[in-house]
């Protein structure tokens, strides 16, 4: 039983065939593997190309060429940036991301998944994970907000978070199952969670709950973390969450 911190890492993320990857490269061209499948569901509505030869055929005049429209990047940035505009963002869903999210809150995971269109949770369970002092998690953990340090309340949180152990060990010393004795563990109870979201998905809920939107700031922190793996594998998106 302790304080732990939000930690989020990218698992994996949407990448090309080694077919369609053969493809391109004997183009010359080098967009990252979003951008190549983008741009396929993209023109796939406008093109007479087939979806598998539009970045073959199509791929010169948008990576190839800078930005028609004046600013930075590609034209393919080009049309990205357009799609977005427009709202066409159906043609983001193509790509996928999947997190692992540890060590936040109960309360986050009230709000979060609130979030369901183009989201998918794995979360790991209080009734099969016990949560007792002397099991192999060895109590629970727990998240600590940031008001209760500031306003120097933070041996009374403890104290809480103690108390709820007692009673949790108690119920199941008594034969109480798991999953009953869960009942007296608080929101501020440590969870795990593997998270997928289509691109799409995740700029709507990055909107919704971004700093300084309003959103309680574990998840406005948790959108932020979210943003910066995003960006780290496909730096084109980074405008889209801006």
């Amino acid at each position: 039983m302790a304080e732990t911190k939000m930690s989020v890492e990218l698992l994996g993320h949407t990448q090309l065939s080694k077919k369609f990857r053969e493809k391109i490269e004997k183009t010359g061209l080098s967009p990252t593997d979003g951008q190549a499948i983008t741009l396929s569901a993209i023109r796939t509505c406008y093109s007479a190309n087939k979806p598998s030869e539009i970045v073959v055929k199509e791929g010169a005049k948008y990576f190839g060429t800078k930005a028609t429209d004046g600013k930075e990047g590609t034209d393919a940035d080009r049309l990205f940036r357009q799609i977005v505009a427009s709202k066409h963002t159906s043609t983001l869903e193509a790509i996928s991301f999947t997190f692992a999210i540890e060590g936040v809150s109960r309360a986050l995971l009230a709000q979060l998944t609130r979030h369901r269109v183009g989201f998918s949770f794995s979360v790991q369970s209080q009734r099969y994970v016990r949560f007792g002092s002397g099991d192999k998690t060895g109590g629970f953990d727990y998240v600590v907000p940031p008001s209760i340090k500031r306003l120097a309340a933070i041996d009374e949180f403890h104290k809480a978070m103690r108390v709820s152990q007692n009673y949790y060990d108690a119920l199941r010393k008594m034969g109480v199952p798991a999953e009953d004795a869960r009942m007296v563990l608080p929101n501020a109870a440590a969870t795990n969670l593997v998270m997928t979201a289509n691109l799409r998905a995740l700029l709507d809920f990055y909107e919704k709950r971004k700093p300084g939107n309003g959103a309680q700031w574990e998840i406005a922190e948790l959108a932020e973390r979210l943003k910066d793996e995003v960006v780290a594998v496909e730096p084109w998106t980074k405008p889209f969450f801006e």
